[in-house]
């Protein structure tokens, strides 16, 4: 097997990026296109690893993700389960290689790192998961901050989310990973990440936002997924107001948008947008 995923070594750092990195792994098998009729293929597949997610050398999560843009996904991931209010509370971040898996080390302020003993995930985070290790419905039920829905047309959303598929290059590879993207009130994409978990994908975007100073009130997300509740907490905790996504919201994410504020958009049929804000 081949990869083209720049995993990083012990102590390496790697820079912010708009677009998202790599991480296919070729593997051969064998393709029957008919019955009768069977040959060779290279097929390539997402790489999935553990990441554990640890604050002041306390681990608190384990999640299944892609191991590409990880400095991008513990700043998104600590702003958007709200474990730091601002990306300057993250005192130092860096990526490890460990036997098992990968490390994500963040120091925080030591008030904060205490708030986490009450919450620490009991379960490791599956990459199709948005709430394994929550212990409890009242900690799935907190009440999200209000956030201002920005002033977007519906044409510069179905421009975005058209334009999405060429922001994706893992995807256009293994056609198998969920992409977030980040764009201005145009529909112009201004940053995407990608992952083989939805959540992930947006946490690593919220993280390549923070790092490249860009406003989450001025602007909108779009995704390659389904729009998952998850999703609609992560975003409200980071002022994000308008997430356009490919296939309709559960109705469980429709009723936090509304109590959020945050205006959901759906593809439609043809170029067609769906506004859900009422």
């Amino acid at each position: 097997m081949t990869t083209s995923c720049p995993v990083p070594e012990p102590g390496e750092e790697q820079a912010a990026e708009a677009g998202p990195r790599d991480c296919s792994r070729t593997v051969r098998g064998v393709s029957h296109r008919t019955l009768a009729v069977t040959e060779p293929v290279e097929w390539l597949l997402p790489e999935e690893e553990p990441v554990a997610v640890v604050y002041n050398r306390r681990s608190f999560a384990v999640m299944l993700a892609s191991p590409a843009d990880l400095e991008d996904f513990g700043l998104g991931f600590s702003l958007s389960e709200g474990i730091v209010a601002k990306a300057s509370e993250v005192q130092e971040l860096k990526v490890q290689r460990l036997d098992a898996g990968l490390s994500v080390q963040l120091s925080i302020p030591s008030v904060r790192a205490a708030a986490l003993l009450g919450r620490r995930r009991a379960l490791e985070g599956r990459s199709g998961c948005g709430v394994c290790g929550i212990e409890s419905l009242e900690a799935l039920r907190q009440p999200l901050a209000s956030v201002q829905a920005p002033q977007v047309g519906a044409e510069a959303i179905a421009r975005a989310l058209e334009a999405l598929n060429d922001h994706q290059p893992m995807r256009a590879r293994n056609h198998s990973v969920h992409g977030a993207a980040w764009c201005d009130r145009q529909g112009n994409i201004l940053l995407s990440r990608e992952d083989v978990g939805r959540h992930t994908a947006l946490d690593k975007l919220i993280g390549a936002m923070s790092r490249a100073g860009m406003d989450s009130g001025d602007g909108f997300a779009v995704l390659s997924s389904r729009c998952g509740f998850e999703l609609v907490q992560k975003a409200a905790r980071v002022g994000i107001g308008l997430l356009a996504s490919v296939s309709a919201p559960t109705t469980m994410a429709l009723s936090m948008a509304r109590q959020a504020g945050m205006v959901l958009a759906v593809s439609a049929r043809g170029k067609g947008v769906v506004l859900l804000d009422e």
